[in-house]
């Protein structure tokens, strides 16, 4: 999760936020080479004595600063629109978990478990134990294994809301009357948080999102939901 002060992105849990990692840096390294080579061009603009006339009818130049532009374009948009593709693929999920948003908190519904739905909500400040975050624990956790491609069935009740967890590169709007789904396989076990990134209404920013992510072999072995 991410922590004070921090700069950059929190750390990848699955392969798309892995690439969405990469991507951000490699984007962010041609936003620096242009932003410097414009910078140095007008430091050259102002300390240099323009004695030149013929700068001002340099067609090679023209030519240049014409398909450069279009050059580093297609440098970001051809790994972007792979990222983008790779978001949308569904490689046969071994779980499906539908989320459901309401004003304000979330409903899950594990679909291959029988129908077992529950809510979660935002633990009070009251109810906090040593260790839990304020505005960020609820009381029922979303438990699923690691290593296992999961399918996320999100909707909404009543308004729009967003179903958003960083670590893991996942953010879905949940829109009434509508079914979106995602997919992710997390890497690595532990508990990460998410919160809805929709604004939603007077208690949009208490509907938190955790997830606990656990080997399979734990997770097959039998219920693991403490509700």
């Amino acid at each position: 999760m991410a922590h004070a002060a921090q700069v950059g992105l929190q750390d990848a849990t699955s392969p798309i936020m892995e690439e969405l990692i990469t991507f951000h840096d490699h984007a962010l390294m041609i936003i620096f080479l242009i932003c410097f080579l414009v910078l140095y061009a007008l430091f050259l603009t102002l300390t240099t004595k323009l004695t030149n006339t013929n700068v001002s009818d340099a067609q090679e130049m023209e030519t240049v600063w014409t398909i450069l532009p279009a050059i580093i374009l297609v440098l970001i948009a051809l790994p972007s629109l792979r990222i983008l593709y790779m978001t949308d693929e569904v490689n046969d999920p071994s779980l499906t978990i539908k989320s459901i948003g309401h004003q304000w908190y979330w409903t899950y519904e594990y679909t291959d478990y029988g129908g077992l739905i529950f809510n979660s909500y935002m633990l009070p400040p009251l109810f906090l134990e040593p260790g839990d975050l304020r505005l960020l624990d609820v009381d029922n956790r979303v438990v699923l294994p690691i290593e296992a491609p999961i399918r996320m069935m999100i909707t909404s009740q009543d308004v729009l809301h967003s179903w958003a967890v960083p670590t893991l590169g996942l953010k879905t709007d949940a829109i009434p009357g509508r079914l979106n789904q995602t997919t992710f396989t997390a890497t690595r076990p532990g508990v990460y948080y998410g919160q809805c990134s929709e604004i939603c209404g007077a208690n949009h920013s208490f509907m938190p999102i955790v997830l606990e992510l656990i080997p399979l072999k734990i997770f097959e072995m039998g219920p693991v939901f403490t509700l």
